[in-house]
């Protein structure tokens, strides 16, 4: 990614190395907090415009994506792979998703409503299978109590 940047006659600087190593070591999606405490934890001395300065030129040339999981700050991953996102509204767990899953809801927004969706900038929020499973348990538990008590 390093020698991309360069061949394109672009600056490979030591915060943008920290950042896009942070970003490869990282286990999901982090936001722009996140990524700034690793890298000061790493160099002290860069600032914090410098790492938003980053992102938004690494987005610009294809290198970060970033996408909104929900409620909270926009998140960032490297753009290797296009993935879209289900997160749970209750535990908060997000499931990186194929491409595949948005395509007919695409093609059925821009027939319908003449209108491109970006499935890798949001999130489709709803409840995971644990969640599910443990809305159905406490349901179960709650009726059979309920019958003890009759």
């Amino acid at each position: 990614m390093l020698d991309m940047l360069r061949s394109e006659g672009n600056r490979v600087t030591t915060s943008r190395r920290l950042l896009i190593g942070c970003l490869f070591e990282a286990k999901g999606h982090l936001t722009a907090e996140e990524i700034a405490e690793d890298l000061q934890r790493r160099a002290p001395d860069i600032h914090l415009s410098t790492i938003y300065r980053n992102l938004d030129e690494l987005e610009r040339l294809g290198v970060v994506s970033h996408s909104h999981l929900g409620h909270g700050p926009a998140t960032y991953h490297l753009s290797t792979k296009v993935h879209g996102h289900l997160v749970c509204e209750e535990c908060g767990v997000t499931i990186e998703a194929p491409d595949e899953i948005f395509a007919e809801l695409a093609k059925i927004v821009l027939k319908e409503h003449d209108f491109i969706i970006d499935p890798h900038h949001f999130a489709v929020l709803g409840r995971c299978g644990t969640c599910q499973q443990r809305a159905v348990d406490q349901e179960r538990s709650g009726e059979a109590e309920r019958a003890s008590r009759t």
